[in-house]
């Protein structure tokens, strides 16, 4: 009889063994195993709205059956739903459900690369930061509107497209907007400091006023070689107290920049960024200057030239002129072509 029992002490002690075994293999299958599917990295996008629930389900399109399984049951069975944190998460494969869970819990996200863009109007650029940020549209719209806050960043409505510089920058996409606003406004002191500053000061121009002159530049033609010609044209009229005649400040001033001619009545059109009946700057630029554009303004090209006009080949660059009836000539032979070619 004690040998019986004996033996079914070791069989209950193999059987518990056994079944500890399974459950640890289990374990370490659920638990150890990567949770991204496939071979490429994957990226998760948690925001102030989101629930465990929602987290759940942002990560279960790029994750592993097992691994999601593992994943699920760490978040669901701790305090992670009540400190989400926010952010833009990197999944590796390899990563189990414990790395993953415990990135996550931490808050520890990885950083993207951000592109400013040549947007032409702050609301454009809050657009499309918007799309790329955690941050809304019309919180950061609000905020480049804002007298307020742009004075305190010494700017106005008007000049604030002026303090960013359309580089790519590395920051996290939760970045608040008084953090975005914050690095915006380091990176252009960054970019200002030293030689362009100087440059700038020696011709009498802050760097606002280049920058808006660069913003007309980019506008009128899109090859950077020419820009520096188009810029020293336009410091001559500065200079002699002409109007700049810029045609881009009048789609500025209609925001009809889709305009492919601008017509005699257009440009009485009543607004302060018309340089046709305004002289000097307008009030701010009217697009995000381009690096090209505020350094062809820095180091434009002296010449005599007053004048100047789309060439008739529409290859994006002009005829210069110095005299008024050299430009009546250019401008009769774009008027031509464009006639020709039927645009209005």
């Amino acid at each position: 009889m004690k040998a019986i029992e004996k033996f079914n002490s070791k069989i209950y002690l193999y059987i518990a063994i056994g079944g500890i075994a399974v459950i640890l293999g289990l374990l370490a299958f659920y638990l150890l195993t990567s949770v991204v599917k496939g071979n490429e990295a994957q990226y998760v996008y948690i925001d102030t709205d989101d629930t465990q629930d929602s987290v759940i389900a942002k990560i279960q399109p790029v994750a592993s059956h097992s691994g999601m399984m593992g994943l699920s049951a760490l978040i669901r069975h701790s305090s992670y739903g009540e400190n989400i944190r926010t952010g833009r998460y990197k999944l590796e494969p390899g990563d189990g459900p414990v790395t993953v869970f415990r990135r996550l819990k931490n808050g520890q996200q990885s950083s993207m690369n951000l592109t400013i863009p040549e947007a032409r109007t702050p609301e454009r650029l809050a657009g499309m930061l918007g799309h790329k940020l955690m941050l809304d549209s019309a919180t950061i719209a609000d905020a480049l509107l804002s007298e307020e806050r742009c004075q305190q960043l010494g700017y106005d409505t008007a000049t604030i497209t002026a303090m960013f510089v359309p580089n790519t920058y590395n920051v996290y996409w939760n970045m608040s907007i008084e953090g975005l606003l914050e690095r915006m406004q380091k990176e252009h002191d960054r970019f200002w400091e030293g030689k362009r500053e100087e440059k700038a000061a020696q011709m009498q121009l802050t760097p606002i006023e280049v920058c808006t002159l660069a913003s007309i530049i980019d506008e009128e033609t899109a090859n950077n070689a020419e820009k520096p010609m188009i810029a020293g044209m336009y410091l001559n009229r500065l200079k002699q107290g002409m109007p700049l005649q810029a045609d881009p400040t009048i789609k500025f001033a209609l925001k009809q920049f889709e305009l492919k001619r601008i017509w005699q009545k257009l440009l009485l059109t009543d607004s302060p960024y018309n340089t046709y009946m305004n002289e000097g700057l307008p009030p701010g630029p009217i697009k995000i200057a381009s690096i090209q554009g505020i350094d062809a303004v820095l180091n434009a090209v002296d010449h005599d030239y007053l004048y100047m006009c789309a060439k008739e080949d529409f290859s994006g660059t002009h005829n210069f002129a110095a005299t008024y009836q050299e430009h009546l000539k250019n401008a009769a032979r774009y008027a031509k072509a464009l006639n020709e070619r039927g645009i209005k």
